[in-house]
């Protein structure tokens, strides 16, 4: 079960999904996120990329984001989003589904001029072995010159990038948040 864990959400019950390819971002692993964070995403542009059910999202919501945006290529995983704002009565001027890839996604939002203050990444694991996604968001320059990427990772692989510096890993568990800016 999905649980938002603070703020004005506190308490409500997300759904997850049913297809194996939507892993929404353990408990344990958000919890940890949002207290590294605390007070810095009051009144942010955020992105959930990979987004999955909308946990991480929708969570920065309820803790007081300005607006977020969600991306995710999966139908299933865009119907949940929409379904979790619509039951928990987000309204639609606080966020964007987009299910789409994500590169071209991130292409699209840089025309538009988007840019955000956080940015969390949840990729599937395998994708890390062979892609990079921080390199779109750096091309497109669609990180705000103070901004920050997380990106969840298992920790046995191993992530670097060119495009960005590496301002703290967060080990848990068998997974490790890392936290990039410029």
């Amino acid at each position: 079960m999905i649980r938002i864990s603070s703020g004005l959400y506190k308490g409500r019950v997300l759904r997850g999904g049913k297809s194996p390819l939507i892993r929404p971002t353990m408990s344990k692993i958000k919890l940890t996120y949002f207290d590294i964070l605390q007070n810095d995403i009051k009144e942010k542009i955020f992105l959930d990329g990979f987004a999955g059910s909308g946990n991480i999202g929708i969570e920065a919501l309820s803790r007081g984001a300005e607006y977020v945006v969600f991306i995710d290529d999966l139908p299933e995983a865009a119907r949940a989003i929409r379904h979790n704002a619509e039951k928990i009565g987000i309204a639609s001027d606080f966020f964007r589904v987009i299910r789409g890839d994500f590169n071209r996604s991130i292409i699209a939002l840089g025309k538009d001029g988007f840019q955000f203050d956080l940015i969390y990444l949840d990729p599937p694991y395998a994708m890390l072995e062979y892609a990079n996604p921080l390199k779109v968001i750096h091309k497109r320059n669609v990180l705000k010159a103070d901004g920050l990427i997380v990106l969840e990772r298992p920790t046995h692989i191993r992530f670097s990038t060119p495009y960005f510096t590496l301002k703290r890993s967060q080990r848990i568990g068998r997974e490790s948040l890392d936290f990039f800016g410029y």
